[in-house]
């Protein structure tokens, strides 16, 4: 890696750990788009060890509490989304906003990965649900996957939002690393 780029990355962590750690509404975060759009730029191992190395942090300083037995979770859910953000990175030859081609296809992909991140976090939370309580693990992820049912809604959706501008920031990204 060349300065420009360990810069960037450098800057792209403290500001992915800075947002996930200050006060906003619940599972509206960038720490998503920032882990994929790493993941297009510098490869899927740097893009996912950005997401663990934020859901790590997120884990003890998050204003909402500790994170407990869902930090693990959380971490694998992040590392997921930056290692496919690599992974299709090396799909594409070249980033096209003009068209929007690609944009279409990463708010898809960005929708469908924040889906699967919120599966995977809400089945770790029932696990900790069901050690806390005796409860069946089964029920214990039923019950918390209707009660999450809206944050998950509300996740989805502003990060297929957010994953618009996916790839007009990988581009910035490529040029300024160069």
């Amino acid at each position: 890696m060349n300065t420009r780029q360990i810069a960037l990355l450098s800057i792209l962590t403290a500001l992915s750990v800075a947002i996930q750690l200050a006060p906003r509404l619940p599972n509206i975060e960038s720490t998503s788009l920032i882990s994929f759009t790493v993941g297009v730029v510098f490869g899927s191992l740097t893009g996912a060890f950005l997401g663990a190395l934020v859901m790590f942090a997120n884990g003890y300083l998050s204003f909402w509490g500790l994170a407990g037995l869902n930090m693990p979770f959380q971490m694998v859910g992040m590392g997921m989304i930056g290692l496919v953000g690599g992974l299709y990175g090396k799909t594409i030859k070249e980033i096209d906003v003009v068209s929007g081609k690609n944009i279409v296809e990463v708010v898809i992909l960005g929708a469908f990965l924040t889906l699967i991140y919120d599966i995977l976090t809400n089945f770790g939370f029932a696990v900790q649900l069901s050690l806390v309580t005796g409860a069946s693990l089964w029920l214990a992820f039923v019950g918390v996957l209707i009660t999450g049912a809206v944050f998950a809604f509300i996740h989805v959706t502003s990060n297929a939002f957010l994953f618009m501008i996916a790839m007009p920031l990988a581009k910035v990204m490529r040029q300024l690393t160069r």
